[in-house]
């Protein structure tokens, strides 16, 4: 549930073999001499993640209640395919999708939960929906893509899809499996730490992930990208196979990790270990869901003062995560750390409709405080021949 979408095609292919690489590769990449479309945010290449990080960004400025423009939202819709599933980039969407066109599940779910939040897009998202049940896995989950093996971070963004649309996902089966079963079957017993993997080795076997853990966590509690503060039983992990223990059991494996230095650290195989800020925003995201905006204090506090500069290089779906885990957490995402994060990621695309409620609102209270009032001033305006009407507009930035 971050910008780790490039590890998990990657993981597809490891899991699925030769049989993924040729539809990554149908997917085209942007030139220097293919400008990317103006609805698209962020400048990076969108081959593997264009509709992942343009869901993340509407979602996150609805959650921030700004108004996204019409043709951002008018590109999601276009990456649609007729079957329902939306490909990470199309550059010619009304091109008609293929057997080369390279869908998941990830993207799909996520352009659900934007789409959903938006409102207005009732037939994009029943497609949808129908076309990540008919995916599901006899196991109850769902692999990045359609037929790979399930994994902890396909099954809850989808889990996160279907109660967005308004589905329940424990009634969601397959063979009388729910997502709930898959992810359980990922749990770890708290001998183990409790912790969730993302799937199976080759041999079977479980290994903790944190990442896996974050997702398993939402997927578990049926809550989505965008979620609110939680009161479930204290972070403890106990030995048992039910949704909410186990659930609780990877919050607590979440606050252990974290409990030293604030944050998760990335492992990248030959790699110096340093900290993941993405995978810490989707842990915040992850305790306060399941225990309070209390449990998830610490990497929060750490994510304020250190995630400005990562924001900024990584782009839309970056803010967008912060300001995922900001809500949950009950932050000001608008002054988080000395940061705007809704300011930066509307500068990463194109420009919102409308600024920010609160912002707005505290124009018009200034309004209504003056001696005066607006009327006075329109009047004032009438007179001058400036006009009538006058623009509250949002704020600007800058970002990649």
């Amino acid at each position: 549930m971050n910008i780790r979408r490039s590890a998990a095609v990657v993981a597809a292919v490891a899991v699925l073999g030769g049989a993924a690489a040729p539809a990554m590769a149908a997917s085209p990449a942007p030139t220097p001499s293919q400008a990317l479309p103006s609805g698209l945010y962020g400048t990076a290449d969108p081959t593997y993640d264009g509709v992942w990080r343009q869901s993340l960004a509407l979602l996150a400025q609805h959650t921030a209640g700004v108004k996204p423009a019409d043709k951002a939202v008018d590109w999601l819709t276009g990456q649609q395919c007729a079957s329902g599933a939306f490909a990470p980039f199309r550059a010619e969407p009304a091109k008609p999708c293929d057997a080369k066109t390279m869908t998941d599940t990830n993207q799909t779910a996520a352009a659900v939960q934007a789409l959903t939040a938006l409102g207005g897009h009732g037939a994009v998202v029943t497609k949808a929906v129908t076309w990540l049940k008919s995916v599901q896995n006899k196991d109850g989950g769902w692999g990045y893509v359609a037929g790979g093996a399930s994994d902890a971070n396909s099954t809850s963004v989808v889990v996160g899809a279907l109660a967005a649309a308004g589905e329940k996902p424990a009634a969601v089966t397959k063979d009388g499996k729910s997502p709930a079963d898959a992810l359980l079957k990922l749990a770890l017993p708290c001998a183990q730490g409790g912790a969730f993997a993302f799937q199976p080795d080759k041999s079977g076997k479980l290994a903790a992930n944190a990442d896996a853990t974050a997702a398993g966590v939402v997927g578990l509690l049926g809550k989505g990208l965008v979620t609110g503060a939680g009161a479930q039983a204290a972070a403890v992990c106990k030995d048992a196979r039910t949704p909410a223990q186990a659930a609780a059991n990877g919050a607590a494996y979440l606050a252990k990790t974290m409990a030293k230095d604030g944050h998760l650290t990335s492992a990248m195989p030959g790699a110096t270990p340093q900290p993941d800020y993405g995978n810490t925003a989707d842990a915040v995201v992850a305790l306060a869901a399941q225990g309070g905006a209390a449990q998830a204090a610490k990497p929060l506090a750490w994510l304020e003062k250190n995630s400005a500069g990562w924001a900024e290089q990584s782009g839309p779906a970056a803010y967008a995560q912060l300001i995922f885990a900001a809500h949950t957490a009950g932050a000001d995402p608008r002054h988080f750390g000395g940061q705007d994060l809704v300011a930066g990621l509307n500068a990463t695309g194109p420009a919102p409709q409308a600024a920010e409620t609160k912002d707005a609102e505290k124009d018009e209270k200034k309004d209504d405080d003056s001696p005066f009032g607006v009327w006075w001033f329109v009047g004032v305006c009438l007179v001058a021949g400036i006009g009538a009407g006058f623009l509250i507009s949002g704020r600007k930035g800058r970002t990649k």
